[in-house]
């Protein structure tokens, strides 16, 4: 990959246009791409993302458009950048314009909404036999468009494609990290989500500090155990993308479903905190996804477990604490 070559980002939220910025900052060409013609519009007039994130101007070398068939003509490189609930949609996009070059990664946490399955599967299924990566750790969009030093994973079965992307990524405030690990750093994007709601739950309560390290803590044990049954190295959830992005998620306001937790804590409605946050909240589709997942691999994820039955069967905060904590005694590991 050169700075020469042009890259399509697809997805317009706070997120992909934070690393659309990263990329373009660096010398990389990005055409970034959404759903909404209009909006790009005003995006590519405006040169900024009012809407996400009004303070980042855009560099010369970034251009918006609402034409996905623009977007990729002469790009090998794609990053998918859109909620996981509309992956597979894009995805199935791309299959008619994909050459048979293109190299597809993503930025997406999340699991696929009809299957529960890991993204990566989605993509092998829809474009199959070309490299994929996918992009995590512990970033808020906010903090990465304004320049602030932030380190993520970028994991990848290819060893070209992986080091190509980070040497795209890598700035003086950007640093991404190689890895060979694709399901565990989709597990770690994935599963945090759900932890921090239950965090949020918990100070949403008032219940202190010695909770929410426990919750994050136990949190961790159950994301390790999922990965392993599905053969993910267990070293990765010690990394950024697995313990960085659980203790960023849970533990700073920035993140929409940390905020879910506290609202939902506090006796608020799913629907009313959803409201107010305003943005997709990944958590309330994972929460069950990662349950079906959890029950077909016979893991035990009890924090999971209650985080779903309070987002997808209302049961009251304090219940799901109780059943927490009447659960036997056993051995930390």
């Amino acid at each position: 990959m050169t700075t020469m070559q042009p890259m399509a980002v697809l997805g317009a939220g706070s997120w992909g246009t934070a690393l659309a910025l990263v990329l373009a900052r660096n010398g990389v060409p990005v055409r970034l791409w959404g759903h909404d013609a209009g909006h790009m519009a005003t995006l590519e007039q405006a040169r900024c993302n009012h809407r996400h994130l009004p303070d980042s101007t855009f560099p010369d070398n970034l251009a918006a458009t609402g034409d996905l068939a623009a977007a990729l003509d002469g790009v090998q490189d794609v990053l998918i950048v859109v909620p996981s609930h509309g992956f597979v949609e894009l995805i199935a996009e791309l299959v008619p314009l994909a050459g048979p070059d293109t190299r597809i990664a993503w930025a997406t946490k999340g699991l696929e909404a009809n299957s529960g399955g890991l993204l990566h599967q989605v993509v092998e299924q829809h474009l199959p036999g070309r490299p994929t990566a996918v992009l995590s750790g512990p970033s808020f969009a906010r903090e990465v468009a304004a320049g602030l030093p932030t380190a993520v994973t970028i994991a990848s079965g290819d060893h070209r494609f992986a080091t190509e992307l980070a040497a795209a990524f890598h700035g003086s405030n950007f640093r991404p990290y190689t890895s060979d690990d694709i399901v565990g750093v989709e597990l770690g994007g994935a599963v945090k989500n759900v932890l921090a709601v239950a965090t949020g739950i918990g100070d949403g309560m008032g219940l202190g500090a010695n909770t929410r390290a426990g919750l994050i803590t136990r949190g961790l044990a159950e994301v390790v155990r999922l990965g392993e049954a599905m053969g993910a190295d267990s070293r990765t959830f010690m990394g950024l993308s697995g313990v960085g992005d659980l203790i960023l998620t849970c533990t700073d306001d920035q993140s929409r479903n940390r905020r879910l937790g506290l609202a939902l804590g506090r006796g608020q409605s799913l629907t009313e905190a959803v409201t107010a946050i305003g943005q997709t909240v990944e958590s309330v589709r994972t929460a069950a996804e990662v349950h079906s997942l959890a029950a077909a691999q016979a893991v035990e994820m009890p924090i999971c477990e209650q985080v779903h039955a309070v987002v997808n069967h209302g049961r009251p905060a304090h219940e799901a604490l109780d059943a927490l904590m009447a659960r036997s005694r056993k051995s930390e590991f």
